[in-house]
């Protein structure tokens, strides 16, 4: 996971994003090989592969990419079959009295703004228990990887303050959010309900938020 760390000598820095590939892309790969009936090691022959459609929206273009597999290949309906935006996935869902699905995310994502994190706390209590207890475990590191005697150089944390997720200034309101907030204002940005719940930018099995540039919030931290 991206954690953010605390260095010993103060300085701050993150761990490598690996979630996307080892949670998602791997566990899609294998099942497809199995739905295809040759399940790793086999050789999959020469013209055999799946069709996987992918959500992302007009909006989000820049996200669509091939697979990197012969026997995957992506397609992207609501792009090019539909011309559909995220306004108009939003308006569709509301049709069919959808309107409150909210968008993806894992629970303990390091990349959640306050307003994400916010929700979590004054919604899902039990989820929030959760998450606050996962951010104290991953202080130290890994058990596993700590048995040999070789502890993180630095502390591990899921807010990007640095600090115990219990503790962090999460009811502060960063620049990144007011910007969102002006930007719905004029009717171009994401739904309100989204900003509301912190999460502009979604996830999915090929498009993960970190994907996204950092913008530097009122700590100077990447939001």
């Amino acid at each position: 996971m991206p954690l953010y760390v605390l260095n010993k000598d103060g300085k701050p820095g993150m761990t490598r994003r690996q979630c996307t590939g080892e949670y998602k892309i791997k566990p899609i790969k294998k099942k497809v090989r199995e739905l295809l009936g040759y399940p790793y090691p086999a050789r999959i022959p020469r013209g055999v592969f799946v069709e996987q459609w992918v959500g992302i929206s007009t909006d989000e273009f820049h996200r669509a990419k091939d697979a990197d597999v012969k026997y995957m290949r992506n397609r992207h309906p609501l792009i090019t079959d539909m011309g559909w935006s995220r306004s108009d996935c939003i308006r569709y869902l509301t049709s069919l009295g959808l309107a409150d699905t909210p968008k993806s995310s894992c629970l303990g994502c390091p990349f959640h703004g306050n307003a994400q994190w916010r929700n979590i706390r004054d919604n899902s209590p039990q989820e929030w228990e959760d998450v606050v207890e996962f951010d104290a475990a991953i202080r130290k590191g890994n058990a596993r990887a700590n048995a040999t005697g070789n502890p993180l150089l630095g502390e591990a944390f899921l807010h990007r303050s640095r600090v115990p997720l219990s503790e962090a200034p999460i009811d502060h309101v960063t620049a990144a959010e007011w910007a969102a907030m002006q930007q719905e204002l004029t009717d171009s940005g994401p739904d309100l309900q989204e900003l509301e719940q912190g999460v502009v930018d979604s996830c999915s099995p090929w498009a993960c938020r970190g994907d996204v540039a950092p913008v530097q919030d009122d700590f100077g931290l990447a939001t």
